[in-house]
């Protein structure tokens, strides 16, 4: 019988950007974050996936815990060393389907979607080996927000496209082989979920993404699996936030346990930060 037991990883970065107070499960292992030379944000982020795929491929079943979508391509390339046909499921509020041409701002984080499908070649200068996923092989759930030439490039795809819902999801998983589950948090609802990098207003309710998910587990192979903790730093730190880690894990048939000592550092840094918007509470 297969071990469907989880590994959970840590890596506490946004693209090259510390956020040491990102939280880390008692069972997680952290990715330690290597020395970084002035450079180059693409350049710098090659190495910070290096360390993060050297310990996915260590893993048997990685749970990556991420401040960003990009870090996901170092568990897909770890994983398409054991699975030659690993698809993808992609569960965002954007279609991550950005590229240095079509791009707007720039903006690394929303190319992640691209990059697994070979969209960036060239971007990153150590490519892990990672081979582009085929379209056929993605399923992209939710992507309510999208830049016009993105959504264009997606139309032009085989990018399979669907509500971020159980049903229309594991619908569009009939043939897939092996996948690799992703979740951006932003997917949730702006207005039950604040404090997203990006947030992007009404949208499917945590309630609903934990059916996804579960629903996922249940008809797939899910080999690997990675939760965008995309949170601005400052609400990082907040008990909902580790609340809603371990939610979401849970969804996977993941348990996400926090050490004593993991809590009460959220709990200084929550106090922390009601301070600094809340000047009459003392300090």
């Amino acid at each position: 019988m297969t071990d469907r037991t989880w590994d959970p990883i840590v890596t506490p970065w946004h693209l090259d950007e510390d956020i040491p107070d990102f939280p880390v499960p008692a069972t997680a292992t952290p990715v330690a974050r290597p020395a970084l030379p002035d450079g180059p944000v693409p350049a710098r982020m090659s190495l910070l996936h290096r360390a993060a795929f050297d310990v996915a491929t260590r893993a048997a079943r990685p749970l990556l815990l991420s401040g960003d979508c990009p870090t996901a391509r170092a568990v897909v390339a770890a994983m398409q060393r054991r699975h030659d046909d690993l698809a993808v499921v992609w569960l965002d509020a954007h279609g991550d389907f950005n590229t240095p041409a079509i791009s707007t701002s720039g903006y690394v984080g929303g190319m992640a979607l691209a990059m697994l499908t070979g969209r960036t070649p060239g971007l990153f200068d150590d490519p892990l080996g990672l081979r582009p996923v085929p379209d056929t092989s993605v399923v992209l759930a939710d992507a309510r927000d999208l830049d016009p030439a993105e959504r264009a490039a997606l139309t032009a795809s085989d990018v399979r496209r669907v509500r971020a819902d159980p049903e229309a999801i594991t619908a569009a998983l009939e043939r897939l082989g092996p996948v690799h589950l992703h979740l951006d948090i932003d997917v949730i609802d702006g207005a039950e979920l604040p404090g997203a990098r990006f947030p992007t207003g009404s949208g499917p309710s945590l309630a609903r993404i934990e059916e996804c998910l579960t629903a996922v587990c249940a008809t797939a192979d899910v080999v690997s699996a990675s939760i965008a903790c995309a949170w601005l730093p400052e609400y990082i730190g907040e008990e909902v936030i580790r609340e809603t880690m371990s939610r979401l894990g849970a969804a996977l048939g993941a348990e996400l346990r926090w050490s004593a000592a993991a809590c009460r550092e959220c709990v200084k840094v929550f106090s922390k930060n009601v301070k600094k918007t809340n000047p009459a509470m003392g300090g």
